[in-house]
């Protein structure tokens, strides 16, 4: 196993909170904001999601929200479990049919950020992460 307080290893699990919490939080705005959430609603009413009026707007907030905890390193396991999550629905939903590279939007892209997710969910955030800084006892184990 990694020793994921030693720098390299920290530095590297900072990198992989930034850049992916940032694509998460992104892909949340674009659905909150630039879609909006009834927009959102349609979108994975037609998607064929199950219970759209419900998961439309929790995905959103969840890769919204769920993005900005990543990139600061609280909560990150459970953050992190529940965007592979989300992502594995993506693919199943959506793009699994595109096959692995498509212009229409193959399943490559959210099997990585699933991937990266996941690592984190294993890993925790590191020693630049406000898990460690902020939370105690057994709430600190579990994220």
């Amino acid at each position: 196993m990694t020793n994921t307080t030693k720098p390299a290893a920290a530095f590297g699990l900072l990198v992989l909170r930034i850049v992916t919490g940032g694509i998460f939080a992104a892909h949340g705005a674009q659905k909150v904001f630039e879609f909006t959430l009834p927009g959102t609603v349609q979108a994975f009413s037609g998607m064929g999601a199950p219970l759209p009026e419900f998961t439309g707007p929790a995905i959103a907030f969840l890769e919204l929200i769920g993005g900005i905890l990543l990139i600061a390193g609280l909560f990150t396991r459970p953050v992190a479990l529940l965007l592979v999550v989300d992502m594995i629905g993506a693919i199943v939903l959506v793009h699994l049919g595109q096959g692995i590279w498509s212009a229409d939007g193959g399943w490559e892209f959210p099997a990585v950020l699933a991937a990266v997710a996941l690592a984190l969910a294993l890993t925790g955030a590191g020693r630049f992460g406000l898990d460690r800084a902020v939370l105690r006892g057994p709430a600190r184990r579990l994220a």
